[in-house]
């Protein structure tokens, strides 16, 4: 009798254990932006950064841009005239959606009551943040489409960008719940920490805390609020050779829309930074230093080039 006590008290801490064990978080999956016109978007996501344009298994009011099979920029039509964000949500790949939501829901986290199915075969659900931000998990489908006649400046989302006003909040979720892990941090001034950046738990993929205000948001014009947010709410594409991947923006005619650089981060590596037309950034990032980070070193490896990027230019592995 007793031992059959003991089976049933097994069997029933069972989910309890399960739900405890937090499956892994990969990479980046995608930034899902608003667009104000479709059409402009889609002139600078396809023509200047190069993607491929396909639908959207999650929401078909929208489009998605493939940098790679499995990674995108989705577009999302503004709905919202008023409203100084240009974000919807931020995107992380996990092998096991509804593993994770009862992990989430074990440690506190708000979730949903269940996951998504995507058209694609794909499982997500969305949650918020201490922030607020709409933070979203996916379980690819076990078999993406390949993406062809694609033409990207890079082919690998390598961090996104997330303005955070309270950052031990944002500690405790992303580093404590979640298991992020510390990658660098650094600011303008050597003292000061504007930048802190975390790898993914099971990833070389990164999300960077934007710890500075919007300096204009007291009674400034919606418009001004929301090109501060639009710089520092971003997505990073790695490149290689940032020298070349410039010259090949230009040399094709593809720097339609606002740009800044090419310039060496605070962290020590080459970044040009893009607007698409409702002013979202995006940032080309060399994958690597070259030269020594201000403030503080690098803690974990940096993110690797795709077979793809180094077949672009293989004579660039000492730039």
């Amino acid at each position: 009798m007793n031992h059959r006590l003991v089976l049933v008290v097994a069997l029933l801490l069972q989910p309890l254990t399960f739900a405890q064990s937090r499956p892994p978080i990969t990479g980046i999956s995608h930034i899902a932006v608003y667009a104000s016109e479709a059409t402009n978007a889609e002139h600078f996501y396809s023509h200047d950064i190069g993607l491929i344009k396909g639908g959207d298994p999650e929401d078909p009011r929208g489009a998605r841009y493939y940098v790679n099979p499995v990674q995108f920029v989705e577009v999302l039509p503004l709905l919202l005239e008023d409203s100084p964000s240009r974000v919807d949500h931020w995107a992380y790949t996990t092998t096991d959606a509804e593993s994770l939501r009862l992990y989430l829901a074990a440690r506190g986290v708000t979730v949903p009551p269940r996951v998504e199915h995507g058209s694609d075969g794909s499982l997500w659900f969305r949650i918020k943040d201490p922030e607020g931000n709409i933070v979203e998990f996916v379980q690819l489908p076990p078999h993406p489409s390949p993406i062809s006649r694609a033409n990207p400046i890079g082919n690998h989302i390598i961090h996104v960008g997330m303005r955070v006003r309270n950052r031990d909040a944002a500690e405790t979720f992303y580093r404590d719940i979640l298991g992020f892990r510390p990658y660098w941090f650094g600011g303008q001034d050597q003292d000061k920490v504007d930048w802190v950046s975390l790898q993914v738990p099971d990833g070389s993929d990164w999300l960077e805390y934007m710890l500075v205000g919007v300096s204009t948001a007291n009674g400034a014009p919606i418009a001004a609020i929301q090109t501060e947010l639009g710089t520092l709410n971003h997505l990073s594409i790695g490149v290689k050779n940032m020298d070349e991947a410039v010259t090949t923006l230009d040399s094709e005619g593809r720097l339609d829309n606002e740009y800044v650089g090419p310039k060496i981060g605070r962290d020590g590596k080459w970044q040009f930074n893009l607007y698409d037309p409702d002013r979202t950034r995006v940032e080309l990032m060399e994958f690597a230093p070259v030269k020594k980070p201000c403030c503080s070193p690098f803690t974990a490896p940096h993110p690797i080039p795709s077979e793809a990027e180094m077949a672009r230019d293989p004579s660039s592995a000492n730039h």
